[in-house]
C-alpha cells in the first residue's frame, strides 16, 4: 500500500536552480560596484567642492578685515594670512577695546583626498603665496590659495588640482 508521503514532491533547490541564482546575483554585483564606487569619488569630489569654497571663502573674508582695519597688516605684506592655521585660531581685533578676536572658520577642513589621517588639515593643502604665478603656485609669506594635492582627474575630467 503507497502512502500520501509517497507521491509528494521532493523540497528544496536542484544544483541548476542554485547555479543560476548565484549567476545572477554576481551580475547584478558586477553591475552594481562601479555605481558604487563613482557614487564614493562623486561624495569626495562634492566635500572637496566644500572645502575649497570654505577656506578660499576665509581667505577672501581675512583680505577684507584687512582693508578694513580690524587685523594690522605688515608694511610689506598682500593683506592674507601667513597660514592656514589663522584661520581657525582668530586674529585679534585690532579695532576692538575688548582685545576679542575673529574667527573665519570653526574648523580647518581636510582635503579629502589626502590619504594619511594623522597628518595635520593644513598639510593636507597645497598652498599658494600671493607672489607666485598661477600656473605654477608656490607657498611663501602669504597664502593666497589653496589648492587639493591629489594627482587624480575629477569625473567632469578637470585634474583636483586645478580646482
Amino acid at each position: 500500500m503507497k502512502t500520501a508521503a509517497m507521491f509528494r514532491p521532493a523540497r528544496g533547490f536542484t544544483l541548476i536552480e542554485l547555479v543560476v541564482t548565484v549567476t545572477i546575483v554576481a551580475l547584478l554585483a558586477t553591475v552594481a560596484l562601479p555605481v558604487a564606487e563613482l557614487a564614493v569619488k562623486r561624495d569626495k569630489e562634492q566635500d572637496l567642492r566644500v572645502a575649497l569654497r570654505q577656506i578660499r571663502g576665509a581667505l577672501d573674508d581675512y583680505k577684507r578685515a584687512v582693508e578694513q582695519g580690524h587685523i594690522l597688516a605688515r608694511v610689506d605684506g598682500s593683506g592674507y594670512p601667513a597660514t592656514l592655521d589663522e584661520l581657525a585660531a582668530g586674529v585679534d581685533d585690532a579695532q576692538s577695546p575688548l582685545a576679542r578676536k575673529i574667527y573665519f572658520l570653526r574648523r580647518l577642513p581636510r582635503d579629502p583626498f589626502f590619504s594619511d589621517p594623522a597628518v595635520p588639515a593644513a598639510e593636507t593643502w597645497g598652498k599658494r603665496s600671493y607672489a607666485s604665478p598661477p600656473n605654477a603656485p608656490t607657498p611663501g609669506d602669504d597664502l593666497f590659495d589653496v589648492y587639493s594635492l591629489a594627482s587624480g582627474t575629477g569625473i567632469n575630467g578637470i585634474p583636483y588640482r586645478e580646482w
